[in-house]
């Protein structure tokens, strides 16, 4: 699942749609950082924010097309676009691809499983585990990973947080051969927006509002397609939706149980595929609602037939 490069192209690449539609993107994203520097904390601030949520959700909808190697047919074009528009997350791109490749592997076992606690486990930590991810709490972890790249890098090792089963998973999974290209990643994601802050006048506080718009969505809707489903690393998935347009703009995210059936086929032609199990697509905000539950505990386990498999 992670070399898409050797599989046929069924489905070709719209090369040319995708870099205009990551210009765009890059351009929106530069645009409302500037207007944080020149608004007051208020509404329109708060009008910033959510609408950096939704580009640069867009941003990492076509960021995970590059992660799939499917952004581009080209692989250093495809995976320079993936690093630019990881700078405005802010986190190394090689980073994010790890983890997400990892994600197709773990996906429903026990080692990603975030909507259960198991006998031995701490239901208090699952707990603020899932509503940390509900709230928008992982996407600070990852930002904060720039700065564990850059000065303490060995500290993203298995053996530091085996406490946590899904994160000494992750870090298991990463290939030590990206180590130093995530760390030089880090570093342009620290320099461009200590740049950015300084040359247009952004109150820290306004830059912080502005990026937290993307880093709330993001996080809340990292778990929401996986909520409940079978435990099965392919089909363990839902189909959500939106608006017609904010699905668009999404660029077809939401069809996330197609993606994991089939995650070399480009996000242009997901909502054409067959649905496997028939079922219509359910709302993301209900499904998004349904996650406050919380974990329950379970006696059934599903190993991770990829355990110790490090990503290409």
């Amino acid at each position: 699942m992670s070399n898409t490069e050797e599989q046929p192209r069924v489905y070709p690449i719209s090369a040319i749609l995708n870099l205009a539609i990551a210009g765009l993107q890059i351009a929106a994203l530069l645009s409302l950082l500037w207007l944080s520097g020149r608004v007051e904390i208020g509404w329109l601030l708060i009008l910033i924010s959510v609408g950096y949520g939704i580009v640069m959700n867009s941003g990492y909808a076509m960021m995970h097309e590059a992660e799939h190697n499917i952004l581009h047919p080209n692989r250093r074009i495809n995976d320079a676009v993936g690093v630019t528009l990881g700078l405005f997350f802010p986190a190394p791109f090689h980073l994010l691809r790890q983890g997400h490749l990892g994600h197709h592997l773990r996906n429903r076992s026990d080692d990603e499983a975030f909507d259960f606690y198991f006998e031995g486990e701490n239901p208090v930590w699952k707990f603020i585990q899932l509503y940390g991810i509900l709230t928008g709490l992982f996407w600070i972890t990852i930002v904060l990973s720039n700065f564990l790249a850059l000065i303490i890098p060995n500290l993203l090792k298995p053996k530091f947080v085996a406490f946590d089963r899904p994160t000494a998973a992750l870090l298991e999974s990463l290939n030590p051969k990206f180590q130093l290209l995530v760390r030089w990643e880090a570093l342009g994601v620290v320099m461009l927006h200590c740049f950015l802050i300084w040359i247009w006048h952004i109150p820290i506080i306004n830059y912080f509002i502005v990026i937290a718009g993307f880093g709330v969505i993001w996080s809340a809707l990292q778990y929401v397609h996986h909520f409940g489903t079978v435990r099965d690393v392919q089909k363990g998935a839902l189909n959500l939706k939106t608006f017609t347009l904010l699905d668009i703009i999404w660029l077809n995210h939401n069809w996330h149980l197609n993606h994991h059936l089939n995650p070399t086929v480009p996000w242009i032609y997901l909502p054409f595929l067959e649905n496997e199990n028939g079922k219509k697509r359910g709302s993301l905000l209900i499904a998004y609602i349904r996650m406050w539950r919380g974990p329950r505990f379970t006696k059934e386990r599903v190993q991770n037939r990829y355990a110790g498999k490090v990503i290409r």
